[in-house]
């Protein structure tokens, strides 16, 4: 061990000794919590002994602040209750899918050199470019190292940002992002496509050549680091995400959903139609997404859906997203269907409570339909001999 990684290390540990009683520590065995200061200290002791200059460790931490706002939002988070057809309406509209197609016009050689280099379909790419920041123009403004020091010194999650304070640092000394001014999401995500530092750091990519990776101000190198982090979380080249479908009136409902084990071709046999006419992906596995019933609209899941999921976890959200990379790949607008009447937040969370008490996994009594509720839903329906299409009516919960 180099002399100057041994002292640093010793530093390391000096200083979180000193400030173990007025800091915490979290569940996970990350310090946290207590005077602010000696917080700061740990955090450049360890950035140092990891390999960063006292120097930048400095720069990135000078005049630090904790920033309340960022703690109310991260105890107030956004309740998800949209539906699918609401959501999507919303944020697939004709002026985003127009605004994306001049994006991948104007930067087509750079689409072109992501997709060559890392697989990725250029459409994907734009589609989390758009529904991210609208393409930039929405990005957040929070500064972002007051956002990470008071995500980090808070004691809910530290061992999720530390680490990216500590990547942070490491961006400073880069020359790639400016702890005073940088802006950004409450929660310390950077940039077009709102990355944190610790992923900026593995995946980012200087796109325009410049030296730098500099996800906020410059779009080549926003699309060709979200291609490489993309191909990280799983996408397979040249193999599709989503793709509408119309259905017959019967189907064994209950095998919809996730990890039915069913592939495409077992649909089509079953009479699921692509839209698209296009069955030539037959041999994927296939999960057949009812995102408001059986009577609403409908989309095959191929094993490229699960990258979306990797990158946001709600259902909602990640079908939207993956619908418009459809859209933006050439796919026409979905079929909205006549989708049967849903439940409102007073019934769902009435629903919720019912399912718990007899047994249901449903997570918080939150009025959202998520999967653990899908899931009951689902299970619940097959019991009473009705479409187990994991849509939750108001005849249902009064059968409840």
């Amino acid at each position: 061990m180099a002399v100057s990684t041994r002292l640093a290390t010793a530093t390391l540990l000096t200083l979180l000794t000193a400030t173990t009683a007025m800091a915490e520590t979290s569940a996970s065995g990350t310090v946290c919590g207590g005077d602010l200061a000696g917080f700061l200290q740990g955090v450049k002791a360890e950035a140092v002994a990891a390999g960063a200059s006292a120097a930048a460790a400095d720069t990135a931490l000078a005049n630090a602040e904790i920033d309340q706002k960022v703690l109310s939002r991260d105890r107030a988070q956004g309740i998800f209750k949209q539906t699918f057809i609401e959501f999507s309406t919303r944020t697939v509209s004709k002026a985003r899918i127009e605004q994306g197609k001049q994006k991948l016009q104007q930067y087509g050689e750079v689409f072109r050199r992501a997709e060559q280099e890392y697989g990725v379909a250029p459409g994907v790419i734009a589609a989390f470019w758009a529904m991210e920041t609208d393409f930039g123009a929405i990005q957040g403004d929070f500064n972002t190292r007051n956002a990470l020091v008071t995500l980090a010194h808070d004691c809910r999650r530290p061992e999720l940002f530390r680490p990216q304070l500590l990547a942070l640092i490491k961006m400073v000394e880069h020359g790639d992002l400016d702890p005073q001014t940088n802006t950004g999401a409450w929660a310390g995500e950077i940039g077009q496509v709102q990355m944190l530092p610790k992923d900026i750091i593995a995946f980012g990519v200087d796109g325009d050549g410049d030296g730098h990776v500099r996800l906020k101000t410059s779009s080549p190198d926003a699309i060709m680091t979200a291609a490489k982090f993309i191909q990280h979380l799983g996408y397979k080249r040249g193999e599709p995400w989503l793709q509408e479908v119309t259905l017959p009136e019967n189907l064994p409902w209950e095998k919809t959903g996730f990890d039915a084990g069913m592939k495409a071709g077992d649909w089509f046999k079953l009479g699921v139609t692509p839209r698209d006419g296009n069955t030539k992906f037959s041999e994927l596995e296939g999960e057949l997404l009812l995102p408001q019933g059986r009577k609403g609209p409908a989309f095959l899941a191929y094993p490229n859906f699960g990258i979306y999921l990797e990158w946001n976890k709600s259902f909602i959200y990640t079908t939207s997203a993956a619908y418009l990379a459809t859209r933006l790949s050439g796919a026409e607008a979905y079929l909205k269907g006549e989708p049967e009447q849903g439940l409102n937040d007073v019934q769902m969370k009435e629903l919720q409570t019912k399912l718990k008490a007899k047994g249901y996994e449903v997570g918080e009594i939150d009025g959202i339909l998520g999967g653990g509720t899908r899931d009951a839903v689902q299970k619940e329906q097959q019991k009473r001999g009705l479409p187990a299409d994991g849509w939750p009516t108001p005849a249902l919960l009064s059968a409840l």
